[in-house]
């Protein structure tokens, strides 16, 4: 066997001091791209250069690599590029071991400076105030649907949407000891409790479930107090210390959470994008439809809708919808506009390419 790994082994290693080489030979180019960027103080992070990138790689992929596998390489190699140039900070409901963290690293790789914040309305205040370069906070989940704090937020925040992530989001019970021996009380985001409710029903019924900010949250209090169990990811708990009582306890087996990135960035096309918008109109009969059909009128489609009750204003509802396509493309600039000229609050809230994933 040996002398049959030799060979192969001495031909990886060929290959691999070409890559290497090709790979600083790219980042020299990056650095060239800096310099150019800077004298024009654009930008570092151009989400929708990147999106053509990964899309490109994986539709080129001859194989036998998986397309996402290839994605994940090429999106690392341009995080670190990124950072010979200047390493961007990411602000994300933590503590570290979110899934709000592994939202930042599925979008910029992990050559980035991330900075915990202990809420969503933290999260807001550092992209904001510029403390961060960009925010990440989860919009929506394929099991509970809006999250409502993030919704509520988007209303007033002057920063734009430049992204989108859709992660699969996998939960386990854990304990200090990796068994419910002394739990007194099961502990993780409300979002998370939910999400698990008849598992948990169906096997700790008796047991008492307290929401707190986060799971990672949930998880470094578990790793410091044995009656508490755990709801998070089991990165999460790896970080914590935690054994594993049960994985993928999630009533739906398919359960993802979509995050978008916010900021101060305004991205050009993809090729393939969204967009979304706030809108409110009166209370009368028929004034939805009639406010959305300019939307059937010009071809452009609806991917999502979800609604929301005014707490300011004299409207009842504010409307959050997401189309596919950009602000520039003409289709959805000519729906926009007739949108805008028919509601009584419109707002758009940016164009950003659609999740790989």
């Amino acid at each position: 066997m040996t002398d049959k790994l030799k060979p192969l082994r001495e031909k990886i290693d060929s290959i691999d001091a070409q890559i290497l080489a090709l790979l600083n030979e790219r980042a020299k180019v990056a650095q060239e791209v800096g310099h150019v960027k800077a004298e024009t103080n654009a930008p570092v992070f151009r989400p929708e250069r990147e999106a053509q990138v990964l899309r490109g790689v994986a539709e080129r992929n001859p194989g036998p690599l998986g397309g996402r596998e290839v994605q994940t390489i090429f999106r690392e190699i341009m995080s670190a590029c990124r950072a010979l140039e200047r390493r961007v900070t990411v602000a994300y409901l933590g503590p570290a071991g979110t899934f709000s963290e592994q939202a930042v690293y599925a979008q910029f790789g992990t050559a980035v400076d991330g900075i915990p914040c202990a809420s969503i309305d933290e999260v807001f205040r550092a992209a904001e105030a510029g403390t961060a370069d960009f925010g990440v906070v989860p919009v929506e989940n394929s099991s509970e649907g809006a999250v409502n704090r993030t919704l509520d937020l988007m209303l007033a925040t002057p920063c734009l949407v430049s992204g989108e992530i859709a992660i699969a989001v996998h939960h386990s019970l854990m304990t200090k000891t990796g068994t419910m021996d002394g739990v007194q009380v099961i502990c993780a985001h409300s979002q998370a409790l939910a999400q698990c409710q008849v598992w948990l029903n169906e096997h700790f019924p008796h047991i008492e479930r307290r929401a707190v900010a986060s799971n990672a949250e949930a998880a470094r209090m578990a790793g410091q107090d044995p009656t508490i169990a755990a709801i998070a990811s089991e990165h999460a708990g790896g970080q914590y210390g935690l054994g594993v009582v049960n994985a993928h306890i999630q009533d739906d087996p398919h359960n993802r959470t979509r995050f978008v990135v916010i900021g101060s960035l305004q991205t050009n096309p993809s090729g393939r994008d969204h967009t979304s918008v706030i809108l409110a109109v009166p209370n009368k009969a028929g004034a939805v439809y009639q406010l959305l059909a300019p939307l059937a009128k010009h071809g452009v489609s609806m991917t999502r809708f979800e609604s929301r009750p005014a707490r300011v204003g004299t409207w009842e509802y504010y409307f959050y919808v997401d189309v596919e396509g950009h602000v520039q493309d003409p289709s959805v600039a000519k729906a926009l506009s007739e949108l805008k000229d028919n509601a009584a609050f419109f707002k758009v809230l940016g164009s950003y390419p659609t999740s790989l994933t």
